[in-house]
């Protein structure tokens, strides 16, 4: 009973961090999740990814419907995307199953590292760019959540990193508006990667009580805070915590 306790409370102080990060800053959250439960909680790889999905589909549920009341909701934009996802997300997450651990701990170090790399230059990006409009547009969309979804079931994230650039670049959408956009096509897409990775045997229902209710609590907070504070620092110190995590999954040695 101790140990089930402990396990729990574990569980939830991750899904506090990931959601609070995840609607803090778009991510959804995987990028904290993962590591933590490999680390502490000794998962593999492999058993990290379905099970951050599982929980990352109530991410995207709780952030979106908290973007929504402040009018940060694309919701065409997020149908166009998950359109796509859907077809890609379960070759990702069986492309992920057909790799090693080594392989796919390297992998998601390389993932890491790209995600940072696109929260440091997020304050840059669309300047000067003139949106698209139109049938443009919608393709944009459809393509875009082609890489989302194959990253999303691969990297168990919600595909933000993907989805929020091209969204801010090119269509000419605001910081938050993007965000929420994504959150709200994570549900769906997420909810087919999760169930993908539940047949292969890569989730462990036993952490998700702890894990859910951490990250609903989470998520509302850094989703309500995003509207509200300015994240440079966090932005900052979150993004040198992943390069150095990308870092360490990069060096992961061949076995």
């Amino acid at each position: 009973m101790v140990i089930f306790e402990k396990k729990n409370l574990i569980t939830f102080f991750i899904g506090i961090m990931a959601g609070f990060f995840g609607g803090l800053v778009g991510l959804g959250g995987g990028v904290v999740m993962i590591p933590m439960m490999v680390s502490i909680l000794k998962l593999t790889q492999h058993q990290a990814h379905g099970t951050s999905l599982v929980a990352l589909v109530f991410t995207g549920l709780v952030g979106a419907i908290t973007y929504y009341k402040h009018n940060n909701v694309d919701i065409i934009a997020a149908g166009l995307l998950a359109i796509t996802s859907l077809i890609t997300v379960r070759y990702g997450a069986l492309f992920a199953n057909s790799l090693s651990e080594w392989k796919l701990k390297r992998s998601f170090g390389g993932f890491l590292i790209f995600a940072s790399t696109m929260l440091l230059i997020k304050p840059y990006i669309g300047i000067g760019i003139d949106p698209i409009v139109g049938i443009m547009k919608i393709i944009t969309l459809l393509i875009t959540g082609i890489f989302a979804g194959f990253v999303a079931g691969m990297m168990g994230v919600g595909g933000g990193t993907v989805m929020v650039p091209p969204m801010v670049i090119l269509m000419g959408m605001t910081q938050h508006m993007a965000q929420g956009t994504s959150l709200l096509c994570m549900v769906a897409s997420g909810m087919l990667g999760a169930y993908t990775h539940h047949k292969i045997g890569n989730v462990l229902p036993n952490l998700l009580f702890g894990l859910i209710g951490g990250i609903i609590i989470g998520t509302y907070l850094g989703g309500t805070s995003a509207q509200y504070l300015p994240e440079l620092y966090l932005r900052l110190i979150f993004s040198s915590f992943l390069i150095w995590t990308g870092i360490r999954y990069l060096r992961t040695k061949p076995k």
